[in-house]
Parts: C-alpha cells; structure tokens; sequence
C-alpha cells in the first residue's frame, strides 16, 4: 500500500488549511454560490437533497485497518453514524454539516486520506480489479500502475477544467473485474512477441445519458510511453471536447464523432511532441512506486481440503462457493463481506461495523481491505485454515450473506433518498427485491446474475450494464422505472436494451420475478442469465413481462 512521504502529507495538509478558510469565507459571506462551487468539488462535496454529501478518495480501493478506524469515527462525529461505499470504490458520507467539512478532512489527512478530486470536471480516482495483486489469474499487479496515474493526475493543472469528468480503469487480470470497457480510458496489460510489458488502450467508453462501450485505438503501448500517451489523450479532448453542452462534454461524444481511427491519429499527432518526454516512464520511477506493493509476510502453507467441513456445515459451503476467491498463494483466499443483507441500503456500513471490519482485518488480513466497485468489502489475505472461524464471526456482524455475485448482489445508488439530481428512488427498490428473492436455494439455483440500480441517467448505480438493469424515470411527477436486459460489464462488455414502457414501484419485485421466471424455462443447464439472454433475445421476456398489463 502506498505510504506518504513529507511532500505528499504537507501537500494535503495544505490543502486542508485552504478549504478552511474558503469555508469560512463562504459561510461570513465573502464568497458566493457561485465562487465557492468549483472550490468545494475540488474538495470532493456536494450539496445533495437534504445535507452536503462529502465523498473521501479510496485510490484502487486499498485501506488500512487504521484508515477504516478513522471513517469510522467520522461517521460517528460528524455524520448520522454510517458511512457508504461507492461504485468508484470510494467512501461517501451523506449527512455532514458544511462547517464540520474542514474538520473533517484534517482528520482524514493524518492517515493519509483526503477528498480531493472525487468530483467536479477532473480526473477522478483511478480504479482496479478489488482483488488487485493476490488473484490467481492475474497478469501483473495493475497497483504500481494505478498509484503512477493516481500521482501523475493528482493537481495537474492542464487537466484541473476539464470539458468533464474523466475516469481511468486498469485491469490486471485475464477476467477483467475493473469494467475498463466503459470507461474514459480502460487500461489492461498485454506482453508482445519478445514478451515486453505494455498496456492496450481503450478511449471512450462510459455510462450516463449517452452510454458507450469504448473503443481500443492501440493495441500495444510500451510501459515507458503510458504517461505520455495518457497526456496525448486528455490533450486531444481538452483541445476539441465540447464545453457548449455538458450533456455532450464526454471524451466518449468526442470519439465518437470523430471516429476512434481519427481520435487515435490526434493522439499519435501529440506523441510526436511528447514521445521520449520528461513523461517517459522509467525502470527507477516503476520500481520506486513498486516498493510499496511487495507481499506481505506469507506463510509456507498448503491448501485446505474443506470437504469435512463442508459436509458439517452447508451454510459454509454455501457462503464459501459465493464470498472467496481464488488467491495467488497456496494456503491462501480471498474473502468478500457482503454488505448487500436484506433491509439495508446496498453498501452501507455503520460507525461499529467500519471498527468492526478493521479488527477483521488486523486480525486476519495483514491490516489491509480492499472496497470494490460492487460496494463490497474485501479481506485478500485470508488463512485458508482460518476461513471457518472468519465465517462465524461475519455471520454475527452481519457480514456474511452468501449471495456475491447473485441476484441480491445489487449495484445501487442512493437514489431520491438522497440524491438532488435523482428522479426516483433506488433503495427501496433494492429491499423489495431482496425481500422477494429470500430464499436461498432459489437464488442459488437462479446463479450469477448482476442486477443494477439507478435513481437517475447519470447512472451511478451503472444500471446500463447489469443483466438486469433498473433505471428510475419521473412520469409527469411520479416515481416510474424502466428496465433493460443485456448489458454487462465484463470482457466483451455490452449496454442493456430497454424491455418496454416503465413500471410503477409496486410493481418492480414482481416484474424481476417474471423476468427470472422466462430465465429458468428458457435456460439450458450450463447456461447463466446473460448467457440465456444472449441465446434467445429480449422477445420472450417481454412477452412474459407485459402479458398480464393488458
């Protein structure tokens, strides 16, 4: 994990002390509205329908015990005692007072955290796959690189106003877990003929009112040559982005009507002047970032064999098979704690449940935690031989719903609940499909299946790439949500089809019902619901869905 050195604390220390006294100035009056907008995104804080919304930068998603304590303490605070973990693999807190906010952040900044950049036309944080460096079917860890662009962005003044925001995703894995196809820019590592490192580059992907799956304009960038070919890019879009219509102020609009061949040539135009650059990337600067992601101190162990205890205990097998990934080490797993249990707004955590994570973690997990664009909580460094005692104690705290991956699983935004931009609500969405797909045989036999929320177009809850897609509509003042079929976020991603006109919210449970009813009959037995999907089109479900409304 990337440790600060002096310049990096006093950098943000210095930035605490600025916001404060732009915060006061506000508050006596001294600046405006409008002047003090631009000043309180830099600093990661909205205003939403009832509070601030204040929105901590998580970089890739890593957390030490010692950081969770302190959000944890700030919810307790400063906020209504919860905290939220984001779909960008950030903490939000949704109830701070504007004149705690300074306070806030100074306390965040002596464990080396801040705000910065989590919103406005910048840079946003850099993400990766949650089991970044401990996965089995990793390719190299994308976290040096991820920290690379992370440090390269951070203040950039060339790129402070943007047309947009801007979002980069590296992938590290032959799965790719970090959904880099809709991003503004998607990374993932490749190895030439001569096997030397470097990266495809995709532009243009995105969700939001014009969603777009992006497109790959160079098929092997030298590792040396990343920085500079990422200036490339954001130089072409800050040059030619629109800045007219904020609806069409995307880099994905530009590429688009440019066409990825034209953007990539503009691209390669730039790298004429920045090629061999003070950009370029060197072995010493790859090794010094690197330092900081070597492995903790593993133990020589062997694999558990858990068919004994599997017998023992099904609810363990059957958390097991959803809630552990594959590790890199022998003797070693990866552990998700869902925080997706029925009745609970989907990546929620209370002030005693972020203490309680942190005790996980020093306990079993070298101190460190992952969050994931999921809204999940990872622990990456589990004992094999300790994962039945971690299962006891998640399922007291709550921690322990074995459902990753499937249906209850939800990717959701917090909606009209509490979101100003949000024409419906999401949350209560959410609990009454949890509460309709209850039982956990069914959700098992129904299998992976990825069910997204979102309160409004701007698609926070990514609702264009779930197999299942939910987006909230007002309908001449009323509360409506539409659904699509079809989208996915994997390799080879895909956007969802709309299924028809919209439903009211007493409606929604019974509607995903008809919809995994079509799954169950149609499917064949190695089939998952995306893959149905796929296989027999958005016809049957429609059929099916809309029959009884006439």
């Amino acid at each position: 994990m990337y440790v600060y050195d002096e310049y990096d604390q006093r950098i943000i220390e210095d930035r605490v002390k600025q916001f404060r006294d732009q915060t006061r100035r506000y508050l006596a009056g001294e600046l405006s509205e409008e002047e003090f907008r631009p000043l309180r995104l830099q600093n990661g804080l909205y205003i939403q329908r009832f509070a601030p919304m204040l929105r901590v930068a998580v970089p890739y998603g890593q957390l030490s015990s010692r950081q969770v304590r302190t959000l944890a303490k700030i919810a307790r605070d400063y906020d209504k005692g919860y905290a939220h973990i984001s779909t960008r693999q950030n903490v939000q807190y949704n109830w701070p007072a504007l004149e705690d906010i300074p306070d806030i952040l100074a306390e965040l900044a002596t464990v080396q955290m801040h705000a910065i950049q989590t919103s406005g036309n910048c840079l946003r944080n850099t993400t990766t796959d949650q089991f970044a460096g401990v996965a089995a079917d990793e390719v190299i860890d994308p976290r040096p690189w991820c920290e690379i662009v992370r440090q390269w962005t951070t203040f950039h003044p060339e790129f402070a106003y943007l047309p947009r925001k801007f979002k980069i995703a590296i992938n590290g894995s032959k799965e790719d877990r970090a959904a880099i196809e809709v991003h503004d820019i998607g990374l993932e590592p490749v190895r030439n003929e001569a096997g030397e490192l470097g990266f495809r580059v995709l532009v243009g992907g995105g969700l939001g009112r014009t969603p777009v799956v992006g497109s790959f304009i160079n098929e092997f960038l030298p590792w040396q040559d990343l920085i500079s070919y990422l200036d490339a890019i954001l130089r072409v879009y800050n040059r030619y982005g629109r800045r007219d219509n904020k609806y069409k102020a995307r880099i994905k609009i530009l590429v688009k009507a440019l066409t990825p061949e034209v953007f990539a040539e503009k691209v390669e135009a730039e790298m004429v002047h920045l090629r061999g650059g003070s950009n370029t990337l060197t072995e010493e600067e790859v090794q010094r970032v690197s330092r900081h992601f070597v492995d903790p101190e593993y133990k020589a162990l062997a694999n558990v064999d858990y068919s004994a205890l599997d017998q023992e205990h099904p609810g363990f097998a059957r958390w097991r098979s959803r809630n552990t990934q594959a590790h890199k080490r022998p003797g070693y797993i990866a552990v998700t704690l869902s925080l997706k249990p029925t009745g609970v707004a989907p990546g929620d955590l209370t002030d005693k449940q972020l203490d309680a994570v942190a005790d996980l973690a020093d306990e079993y997990s070298f101190g460190l935690l992952r969050t994931s664009h999921e809204q999940n909580i990872i622990l990456a460094d589990v004992e094999q031989s300790r994962l039945h005692a971690l299962w006891l104690v998640l399922r007291e705290q709550g921690f322990a719903t074995p459902n990753v991956g499937l249906l209850t699983d939800i990717i959701c935004c917090p909606g009209g609940d509490y979101c100003s931009l949000a024409n419906a609500k999401s949350i209560p969405i959410a609990e009454s499909i949890q509460r309709r797909f209850d039982d956990l045989d069914y959700l098992f036999d129904i299998g992976e299946l990825d069910l997204n929320i979102s309160g409004c177009m701007n698609a926070c809850g990514h609702h264009h790439v779930g197999h299942i897609g939910i987006l909230g509509v007002d309908k001449k003042g009323e509360e409506f949500y539409q659904v699509s079929l079809g989208g996915n976020a994997a390799r080879g991603a895909s956007l969802g089809k709309i299924l028809g006109p919209s439903f009211a919210q007493e409606q929604m449970a019974e509607v995903i019902e008809k919809i995994i009813s079509v799954y169950v009959e149609k499917r064949t037995e190695e089939e998952r619901f995306i893959d149905t999907y796929q296989r027999i089109g958005i016809d049957p479900f429609k059929e099916r869905v809309y029959a009884a409304n006439h």
